[in-house]
């Protein structure tokens, strides 16, 4: 893909009736000829919308009036590139535990959750959050992540958690305040709730912190999984994290992970692991595959606002 043509495949299929301030920056993008070059001076993987809207609000930048980004853009050019060269997009949003929920329930418990590309951990506590499928509640206390189920059986309970623990090749401390900023950069402009979200999440996890390591994926996925205590299961999962990683090194990864004991859940774009078949996805956005132990299970959306499961 061109630069130009990402821009526009995340206005249509990511921002569409979600951020309207997005899609219309994304689409303004791909007309901006100035802009592209500088983009793809980057390397491609440092040229995503989500990135580079996400470090012009972190640096106190308009996203609001594409001119106005424009203009801000390319004159603050070098302190963006800066920024983006060094950075990479780490949204943890809490509310994609939503669509984990039913999955762990149906696990032996108790369970042992590691999570690769765990950013600050905010997903390693799907048990210390209530739940809202339609008019069904489930849990109690802050925050209370919404999402819409389609042909599921809604979770009745929470599942027992008694070691949580993450790998992130640049874990965050919500409890430091450039860290925090950060993900709340990354929060699309109109999504209050998300904010909202964010804040009760970190209390959360302040609270009592998870174990979160500094490392890659496949080399040191093994060493922090034999740190699990052996009287729980084992479950390795990861959402919106393995389009970061080169394809020689999702297939390791797969590798690493089916050789461990317990299971695991992977919630990504569909192109990016190899599934033999998949239904038709339910509209034009982009879905997830959720996963668990390398079978397909539903579609879900990115946020963890939506699943539906397949029939």
């Amino acid at each position: 893909m061109t630069t130009a043509a990402i821009y526009a495949d995340f206005a249509a299929r990511e921002a569409h009736g979600v951020s309207p301030t997005y899609e219309r920056l994304a689409y303004a993008v791909t007309r901006d000829l100035e802009l592209l070059a500088l983009l793809d001076g980057l390397p491609p993987a440092k040229r995503q919308p989500n990135l580079l809207f996400g470090v012009v609000r972190l640096l106190g930048g308009p996203v609001e009036d594409p001119a106005e980004f424009h203009d801000h853009a390319v004159a603050n050019w070098p302190v963006i590139e800066a920024e983006m060269r060094t950075r990479t997009t780490q949204t943890n949003e809490a509310g994609r535990c939503a669509v984990l929920l039913p999955v762990l329930n149906a696990l032996p418990q108790p369970l042992a959750l590691l999570e690769v590309g765990a950013s600050a951990g905010l997903c390693l506590y799907p048990d210390r959050y209530a739940y809202r499928y339609g008019d069904h509640l489930v849990g109690s206390g802050e925050p209370v992540l919404a999402c819409a189920s389609t042909d599921m059986a809604t979770p009745t309970g929470l599942p027992q958690v008694v070691w949580r623990a993450g790998l992130d090749l640049n874990p965050l401390d919500v409890t430091v305040p450039a860290d925090l900023a950060w993900l709340d950069a990354l929060i699309w402009p109109e999504h209050t709730h998300r904010r909202a979200r964010l804040r009760a999440a970190a209390a959360v996890v302040a609270a009592d912190p998870p174990l979160l390591v500094r490392g890659d994926l496949v080399d040191d996925l093994p060493a922090l999984a034999a740190q699990s205590p052996p009287d729980a299961t084992l479950v390795v999962f990861h959402s919106s994290v393995l389009y970061h990683v080169p394809m020689p090194r999702r297939v390791a990864f797969a590798e690493a992970v089916r050789g461990l004991p317990g299971h695991w859940i992977a919630n990504e774009a569909p192109d990016v692991l190899p599934y033999d078949t998949l239904p038709t996805p339910p509209g034009e956005a982009l879905y997830n595959v959720l996963a668990l132990d390398g079978r397909p299970l539903a579609w879900t959306r990115s946020h963890g606002q939506a699943i539906t499961w397949f029939t």
